[in-house]
């Protein structure tokens, strides 16, 4: 069988045929490219939001039709005005509303009533005024939602979309056209960006003011810009981050391809009281949101001024593949001040290669620094610059130049500038330039800007620049890095773990004693000290002898949170009476506490010898993005310290070393000071395991390990606490995770029509070496039928196209893989199909793929697969699911109208070509 997507027969006559013949359309067009605009409100009192907005949209050849709506005039501006949308003598696209708040639940029905597919709701007076103004925000949702009409706003400045002449706001004057989308959730500080932007000759794709978002929020725009020819950067100035799944779910698949930069407004103090955990103390609700940023590939700036320097610098420079800057100067300090910028940042100075310095020292004056920054003297002309810079760039030890000029008096910063436009493109290095001064080098910045290297007044900014490329760089790198083989899912042990929390929430416990909560480490794999329960003295006596000496005893507690803050941990015992008077110590010091309830025993482990490093794992709510994942340096020293890295479940082993590598103490782990280095991958599959427990677990508000004591003999828990949601929470309450989890659901066993069986599953990011040796054994044939062309063997293996196709995002994509894996179960799996179901943004409709080893088709898989796609197409509430086939694919075809599918001749594409689509909702 091979592959893919389906074609009606003649004559073929089908009740649903003109639903099928639908094309897919973006459904945010209205809110950009109307064709027809109704601007109910409209009004000719001056300085009026009314008068204003019409005014943009008439005096703006965005080449529509405009109809002021106000009934008791009969003309607006000239413009005969009409008294309602009912009385409007054609359909409208959009309506942009500017009357009170009180009216518009109305106006928007009425929208519903004549089929408008888009609103810009200006007026304010909604959420912000109170709980009046939340019910009348629910009553204009609810009515927009049953006629799948979308919104902007409320109180927002409107939508310009200056490449095609369309200004929907009441501000003053329209943006230039660029390829720039600016969006905010600030109307004044839009209206400041554009004054500026004018100024500058700065221009946009898109300037679009979000208001409160009570529809229409980041990840729509996100997606309906992702597919904008005219864009190409996307600058976010956010208050708050609405729907946080769909913020991240939409940027991390767009920022490959376009950069999305965010300027975060509101960065909050440490939300302490959220959580009585060390991780609930450690996450800061903005620490959280940088976290998130990074897992998006979502570079975060931290001024205005940053957010259009880096737009730039995006466009028109590579990314740089680290952190290492060759600095390039003819004067010492400003080099110094960009040091001090570009190290403070996280960058590094490149150090020069032997071969590099060798170069330079056999044609720059020998005063020279002979070390990075490099300072090639103060009478440098422009021949100096640019060999400099030519055996520099050349330097595998740099990722990025920096070249400074200050104009001397032997400075030729034009001819300087002219001779490095040459240069402006080195292979995956960005080159920077900071010309100092006024107007002595107003001429060589404009010779280097349009030649594509970016120009900066001063150095330390442009060494601030470049440690946002870097990191920018490294998120989208961390994005699609193939990870290790994954562990198998853990099988019994999540249902025993599950067992416990459902055992304890029954008996209306939020937390887990001690000894439980390493039981439940344990379900996942997570070694912990050997830990037994004593529930008096004698007992204490017993286990201890059978451990032997030296011991340790904690307070077994169901309801007394941290054991240290009530004398309840007692170390180092090493005899019988010791082990008894620990005993009663930890019972009496309750007792004086008034907390006699909170004693239900202790718990009795062996003495470990803390040779290694404590470190904390964690794991809390966070009220915008649910889970959040901690890992630091641990101990009772934990908050004083404040060395963690916070992160998004799920993980991968690639995603738990890179939140390893942002911990001070994880330098400490790879050994120093003549200690052996720490096992790190191991420590990562553990995090993994962690992080597994947390998704699987939803019932756990808060979980902590610590201390985790690692060495390079061990990694053992030596001690956890895990809260749990009240026993009234239920599972449609519970926080969601903010990255869709892997679908665990959708894995089966399929048998062939020969006999094996095989694992249907979806895809994960580790399957990269397999899907290379999957595509590697394709046929020719096989691959034509698939990608309606041949392609390369190269291309089809290459790690950034097998990247794309192992990393889902199991919100919107997601790809069955059908394995054949050893009889022992051991070592990694041979893929043999592919099955892959993909949203198409911004609506209701997805697009299904199938590719089937040669050695394996015509035995079943391929409808088999189609038929799970359809099935999670159903899950996910899709209106259609859709292929685009080659006509002499029959194999696909036929398929496809086994699975009721209807084929139909694809007019749009080549004539070679058929659709394939079946209404599911």
């Amino acid at each position: 069988m091979d592959e893919q997507r389906p074609a009606r027969p003649p004559g073929r006559t089908d009740p649903s045929i003109d639903l099928l013949r639908q094309r897919t359309r973006q459904p945010l067009e209205v809110l950009f490219s109307p064709r027809s605009v109704a601007v109910v409100g409209a009004s000719e009192r001056p300085g009026s939001v009314g008068r204003t907005v019409l005014w943009n949209l008439i005096s703006s050849p965005f080449g529509g039709t405009v109809y002021p709506i106000n009934p008791k005039r009969p003309n607006v501006l000239g413009i005969k005005a009409w008294p309602s949308l009912r009385a409007l003598p054609e359909p409208v696209d959009l309506a942009v509303i500017v009357t009170p708040a009180a009216s518009v639940p109305d106006v928007i029905r009425e929208c519903a009533e004549v089929g408008v597919k888009g609103a810009i709701i200006i007026s304010a007076g909604f959420k912000e005024t109170g709980p009046e103004g939340v019910k009348l925000e629910q009553e204009v949702l609810r009515i927009a939602q049953a006629a799948n009409l979308r919104i902007i706003g409320p109180n927002c400045l409107g939508v310009m979309r200056p490449t095609g002449g369309f200004n929907a706001t009441f501000a003053r004057g329209m943006a230039r056209p660029g390829n720039v989308a600016f969006i905010s959730q600030s109307g004044a500080l839009l209206t400041s960006i554009l004054d500026w932007s004018l100024r500058e000759s700065v221009g946009f794709s898109a300037f679009v003011s979000v208001g409160s978002m009570l529809d229409v929020g980041w990840g729509d725009l996100i997606d309906y810009l992702a597919d904008d020819p005219m864009t190409r950067s996307i600058l976010l100035y956010m208050e708050s981050i609405g729907d946080a799944r769909a913020f991240l779910s939409a940027a991390r698949e767009v920022a490959l391809t376009k950069p999305i930069i965010v300027i975060k407004a509101g960065r909050t103090a440490q939300a302490a009281q959220a959580a009585a955990s060390h991780t609930g103390t450690l996450a800061g609700s903005d620490e959280v949101l940088s976290a998130a940023f990074r897992r998006a590939g979502v570079l975060r700036v931290d001024s205005i001024e940053d957010l259009f320097h880096m737009a730039e610098v995006l466009a028109r420079q590579p990314r740089p593949s680290g952190r290492r800057l060759t600095l390039l100067t003819n004067a010492g300090g400003p080099a110094v001040l960009a040091t001090d910028a570009l190290v403070a940042g996280g960058g590094e100075l490149a150090v020069l290669s032997d071969a590099t310095r060798a170069q330079l020292d056999a044609f720059l004056p020998p005063p020279w620094s002979h070390s990075n920054p490099v300072d090639i003297l103060g009478d440098a002309d422009a021949e100096r610059y640019a060999k400099t810079l030519e055996l520099t760039g050349a330097d595998p030890n740099s990722d990025g130049l920096l070249v400074i000029l200050t104009p001397q008096d032997m400075t030729e910063p034009t001819q300087t500038a002219d001779r490095l436009k040459a240069y402006a493109k080195l292979p995956g290095k960005p080159v920077l330039a900071s010309w100092m001064g006024g107007s002595e080098v107003a001429a060589g910045e404009r010779i280097l800007n349009d030649a594509g290297i970016p120009t900066f007044g001063y150095p330390d900014t442009a060494a601030r620049v470049f440690n946002y490329m870097w990191r920018y760089a490294d998120n989208i790198a961390g994005l699609y890095e193939t990870p290790t083989l994954a562990e198998e899912p853990t099988g019994g042990g999540r249902d025993v773990a599950r067992a416990l929390v459902d055992e304890a929430r029954a008996q209306g416990r939020t937390l887990l004693s001690e000894y439980e909560s390493k039981r439940l480490l344990a379900a996942y794999g997570i070694p912990t000290v050997e830990t037994q329960l004593a529930a008096s003295e004698d007992e204490a006596v017993a286990r201890a002898r059978a451990l032997g000496f030296p011991v340790v005893l904690k307070l077994h507690s169901f309801t007394v949170t941290h054991k240290t803050d009530v004398n309840g941990v007692q170390l180092n015992l090493r005899d019988e009476d010791q082990v008894r008077s620990a005993y009663r110590a930890i019972r009496d010091g309750l007792a004086q506490r008034g907390l006699s309830a909170g004693f239900d025993g202790v718990t009795v482990q062996p003495m470990e010898k803390l040779d290694g490093y404590e470190l904390i794992v964690g794991s809390s709510l966070d009220a915008q993005f649910g889970p959040v994942l901690l890992f630091g340096a641990g101990g009772t020293l934990v908050e004083v310290f404040q060395d963690r890295a916070l992160g998004l479940p799920p993980l991968n082993t690639t995603l738990a070393r890179r939140m390893m590598e942002r911990t001070r103490i994880h330098h400490a782990l790879k050994g120093v000071r003549g200690r052996a280095p720490v096992d790190l991958a191991a420590l990562e599959r553990l995090m993994v395991r962690f992080s597994q427990l947390v998704v699987e677990q939803p019932f756990i508000r808060e979980l902590d390990i610590n201390p985790l004591l690692v060495s390079a003999e061990r990694i053992i828990a030596l001690d956890a606490r895990v809260v749990l949601h009240p026993r009234e929470a239920t599972a449609a309450s519970l926080p969601r995770l903010a990255i869709e989890p892997y679908p665990q659901q959708y894995v089966k066993v399929f048998t062939l029509k020969n006999g094996e069986s095989l694992t249907l599953r979806p895809i994960r990011p580790e399957d990269e070496p397999a899907m290379g040796r999957f595509h590697q054994a394709l046929s020719e044939q096989t691959v034509f039928l698939r990608y309606a062309g041949l392609m390369k063997l190269s291309q089809r293996v290459a790690h950034e196209r097998l990247a794309r196709i192992c990393f889902n995002d199991y919100a919107r994509e997601l790809a069955l893989v059908a394995e054949r894996r050893a009889p022992d179960g051991k070592g990694e799996g041979e893929i043999l199909a592919v099955g892959r179901l993909t949203r198409l943004r911004g609506s209701k409709d997805a697009e299904f793929a199938i590719t089937v080893s040669d050695t394996v088709q015509r035995q079943g898989l391929g409808e088999e697969l189609l038929r799970r796609l359809v099935e999670v197409g159903q899950d996910w509430g899709l209106q259609r699911i859709v292929a685009d086939i080659l006509t002499r694919n029959r194999g696909m075809q036929a398929v496809s109208r086994k699975l009721g599918f209807s084929i139909l001749e694809n007019e749009e594409l080549a004539p070679d070509m058929v659709k394939a689509v079946k209404v599911v909702g």
